[in-house]
């Protein structure tokens, strides 16, 4: 998914929030985010911002719906580019049509990854097909680290098999997690998973202490540890956790997507959609998507590519994460 904002934030890292962190599960809460046009889907992003911007690598994350189709017209999101990322697409019910300047042409079904690599620079569009009437999921992006900050275009997709836990269930789509490990190819350690709770449910999952953690709750009434964390919300967990106990303390389902990765201690400069390291880097990347060359071409999207927004009038500024 694209970040359709005509005037994208440059990532901002609150090294002030470090002090007032408290103990224990740190809540971020969402901003909602309009993508374009007047009948605007609107999503709920929690990364990044100025508390924290980065969990890992996980440097980018949407959250939308449940979204009816018929009011919103769903999602259609033109040819856009990406520099030095990969987009992690996971739904929740819908369907979305993918198309790339690599030449993929796939569907996003829910319960199933695809996941994209657009290091030096790839293109793509993304659109609800006609047969989807809610469309609900999450849109994530992972930062590339240097040494890989110009891989090769890539796509994969993977279809995790559901495993049971205390109470309820788990799909790894990336890292490993009660078990069982993703198949799917990272360049930096990562975790990512759809936890479902039944009504009640109590269940703790082991975990890789040198990681951090992030808890994205889509339903239910949740406790991540002792701190409640509302739908929308994320809950942040430092590393040093060997376990994090979750709980639905709901009459209904709980379901939420589990976050994980070493701490990515690079500073990184994120505009719009692309990811680099310094100013430069950014301009450069955005002359080439305005000049046609670098992103290569999208085929079968009937429209225009996206344009880019104008870059701020001062200089954009690596930035590293929160300590």
């Amino acid at each position: 998914m694209s970040n359709t904002e005509t005037r994208p934030p440059e990532l901002k890292c609150g090294g002030e929030a470090e002090a007032a962190r408290p103990a224990g599960v740190e809540v971020l809460t969402a901003r909602d985010v309009p993508l374009g046009g007047p009948r605007a889907m609107r999503v709920r992003r929690t990364l990044p911002q100025r508390a924290r911007t980065l969990i890992g690598a996980w440097c980018f994350a949407d959250h939308y719906g449940p979204d009816d189709v018929t009011g919103t017209g769903g999602m259609d999101v033109a040819p856009h580019p990406h520099t030095g990322l990969q987009t992690v697409s996971w739904l929740f019910s819908g369907e979305i049509e993918h198309r790339d300047s690599l030449g993929s042409h796939a569907y996003v079904r829910p319960g199933e990854l695809n996941l994209m690599t657009g290091g030096h620079g790839i293109s793509h569009s993304e659109v609800s097909t006609p047969n989807t009437t809610v469309l609900h999921g999450v849109q994530l992006w992972v930062a590339l680290p240097r040494e890989h900050q110009d891989a090769a275009r890539d796509f994969q997709h993977h279809v995790p098999q559901p495993v049971p836990l205390d109470g309820g269930e788990v799909r790894v789509f990336l890292g490993s997690l009660a078990g069982v490990t993703s198949p799917v190819r990272t360049f930096t350690p990562l975790l990512g998973a759809e936890v479902t709770l039944a009504p009640g449910a109590v269940t703790t999952l082991d975990l890789d202490p040198a990681h951090e953690h992030g808890v994205l709750v889509d339903t239910g009434d949740v406790l991540v540890g002792d701190t409640a964390v509302q739908p929308a919300e994320l809950g942040y967990a430092a590393p040093g956790r060997t376990a994090l106990t979750l709980t639905n303390r709901g009459p209904e389902a709980a379901r939420l997507v589990l976050l994980g990765g070493p701490p990515f201690d690079e500073e990184i400069v994120m505009w719009w959609n692309f990811i680099g390291r310094s100013h430069e880097d950014i301009v450069r990347a955005r002359e080439d998507w305005t000049n046609g060359t670098r992103f290569g071409e999208v085929h079968g999207y009937d429209g225009a590519p996206l344009p880019a927004p104008e870059l701020p009038n001062t200089p954009l500024k690596p930035r590293g994460r929160a300590r």
